[in-house]
């Protein structure tokens, strides 16, 4: 279990370092760029809001555990985010908005209603809910809405609760890359945006000008969108069958929030595959958080620090 923890969230940070160059790209222009991805695009690869984030929730599960509440994260925005002078740089539109949401009073779920309630922000971080409920894909699921109602609404909250379901079910190491899948669609309703869009990942892996034609909403001016992002981050984690290399270079490949869609794959991948299907030479590439974007709260903290205090939990648990 320790191994899966570690995989995944050292897969995050890994897939979101890969991506962030080719963030709001498209497949033809990284294409143009820099050829087949097949690995970092960039001698100095560095992680973005997608890793902060991911610690920040881990921190919070590490002090509350199961009984964690909206309030209980809201309390940490309030304290560690929402006082800052510095500013949030790189961080989304979703979490802005939740930042002067809260700085006006408002509470969860009403924090979290915004004009962005439907990014990827919560679905970029959910990973670290699935590690906690490793098993427990319901469990799993509902922390990720108690930590969403801060942050997100609707679809943004749907998003994430997938991508913490499929941790949870990845993490028994169990399941095939096809069962991991399955568990994001049950865990959503079935009538929804995210579900559709995960319908489609089904339906398109490995067929990339399908899955974006089936899931890009080309009209929108930003590549944020959360139904959109697990899409191509479950395609591209079913067309690699699950396989981490291939997972993550194939999620950069296809371009738009390609650092939170590759953070999303290589998590997947790192919890079904663990630490040893990561190339080693890529987790070299891997550091303590800088807290360019949340500060003094999560730097210095190591994903894979942090994945020993959650698989701790999980064997005092058992």
């Amino acid at each position: 279990m320790r191994d899966r923890a570690r995989g995944c969230l050292l897969g995050l940070a890994i897939g979101d370092a890969m991506g962030a160059p080719a963030e709001n790209l498209t497949a033809d222009e990284i294409r143009a760029r820099w050829g087949p991805v097949t690995g970092f695009l960039t001698d100095r690869p560095s992680g973005t809001d997608d890793t902060e984030y991911a610690a920040f929730s881990a921190l919070l599960l590490l002090s509350h555990g199961a009984a964690l509440t909206s309030d209980d994260v809201a309390d940490a925005w309030i304290t560690h985010l929402a006082g800052r002078d510095s500013g949030f740089s790189g961080a989304g539109f979703s979490e802005l908005g939740t930042i002067e949401n809260l700085r006006a009073g408002l509470r969860p779920p009403a924090s979290g209603r915004h004009l962005h309630s439907w990014s990827d922000g919560l679905a970029m971080r959910a990973a670290v809910h699935g590690v906690y409920a490793a098993g427990d894909p319901a469990l799993a699921a509902r922390l990720a809405a108690v930590d969403g109602a801060v942050s997100h609404s609707g679809e943004g909250v749907h998003a994430g609760v997938a991508v913490a379901a499929a941790v949870a079910v990845a993490m028994t190491g169990r399941a095939s890359a096809a069962e991991v899948a399955a568990a994001a669609l049950d865990a959503v309703p079935a009538d929804s945006w995210t579900a559709r869009s995960l319908r489609s990942a089904l339906v398109h892996a490995g067929d990339v000008p399908a899955l974006l034609d089936a899931v890009v909403v080309r009209a929108y001016p930003w590549t944020d969108l959360a139904p959109e992002a697990v899409a191509l981050a479950f395609g591209a984690f079913l067309a690699a069958d699950g396989e981490f290399a291939a997972a993550v270079t194939g999620a950069v490949s296809m371009g738009r929030d390609a650092d939170t869609t590759a953070a999303i794959a290589g998590a997947l991948a790192g919890a079904l595959g663990g630490l040893g299907a990561v190339p080693a030479d890529w987790q070299d590439q891997i550091g303590p958080v800088t807290g360019r974007c949340l500060g003094e709260v999560v730097a210095g903290l190591h994903p894979l620090d942090l994945a020993d205090r959650l698989a701790a939990h999980l064997g005092a648990a058992t």
